[in-house]
């Protein structure tokens, strides 16, 4: 029987207050607890559903007791793993990561990809990107990494254009041509998708898109093309428990062909397999 604990960010605000007290204390310590349950947190769609599927169908057989908890914002993983609330996440891509340690002075490390979700742009008012009307407004996530690539994913499909060089650390500063004379709200990636009844278009993340009921190859106006894209999403952990071996057994289920095919048979392209 499934046992999946969701966690908001108002539960674990107390992991997040005392990672400041406890990380001088946690660089000194190596290692993690190998004998009881390995504890991930993560979004809870596609993440935690992939979790799942791994737990209750190929964890047992292969002697690893998982638990997961689904946690429904971008920060609370990463602190949490940071602390030793949880042991692991699975939420996020490598450039997200690698600003975020920059910014918090955490030690978060990849432990192995596992599934893309491409980066959309919906809208409730136009069936065509090309429909948006002069001084339209869009949503778009505030964080760095996922603000960046929705400008990207706009100035790609012609939208927009932007500055050389500033890949996906742009901001709407770097924004240099504007033709439809486009305005731009600046949300938590989470609310996203809820704006869409305000705005005229959104870009929204795949995992809050599916969370949304929307289906990104067939519901978004334009989408972020798989094919060599840098933004898989991994299993992490704490630098130093690389080799705790839940987590090297945890993420060899999470590229077994078994998760391959329950990828492609649930998410019909929304999420792409990463191995």
């Amino acid at each position: 029987m499934r046992n999946t604990i969701k966690i908001t960010t108002a539960v674990l605000a107390a992991g997040a207050l005392t990672l400041g007290l406890t990380a001088c204390g946690s660089e000194e310590e190596s290692g993690s607890d190998a004998s009881g349950p390995l504890t991930v947190a993560a979004s809870p769609v596609p993440h935690a559903e992939i979790l799942n599927f791994v737990k209750d169908n190929l964890a047992e057989k292969a002697g690893l007791d998982l638990e997961v908890k689904e946690v429904t914002d971008y920060v609370t993983p990463n602190t949490s793993t940071e602390d030793g609330s949880v042991d692991a996440n699975y939420f996020q891509t490598q450039a997200y990561l690698d600003d975020f340690n920059k910014k918090n002075g955490t030690h978060i490390v990849p432990a192995g990809d596992v599934h893309l979700e491409p980066l959309g742009l919906y809208s409730e008012k136009v069936k065509e990107a090309d429909e948006l009307k002069s001084g339209a407004t869009i949503a778009i996530p505030n964080d760095t990494i996922n603000e960046g690539r929705a400008l990207q994913l706009l100035a790609a499909n012609k939208i927009i254009t932007i500055k050389d060089g500033v890949g996906f650390g742009a901001t709407p500063s770097d924004i240099t041509g504007n033709p439809k004379k486009l305005k731009f709200k600046e949300l938590e990636a989470a609310q996203t998708p809820r704006a869409l009844a305000d705005v005229d278009a959104a870009v929204v993340n795949g995992n809050y898109a599916i969370g949304a009921d929307l289906q990104p190859a067939e519901d978004a106006l334009v989408l972020e093309s798989a094919e060599g894209n840098p933004h898989a999403n991994f299993l992490a952990v704490k630098e130093g428990n690389e080799d705790d071996p839940r987590v090297k057994k945890l993420a060899e289920l999470l590229t077994s062909d078994e998760v391959k095919k329950f990828i492609d048979d649930k998410y019909a392209g929304s999420v792409v397999a990463a191995f």
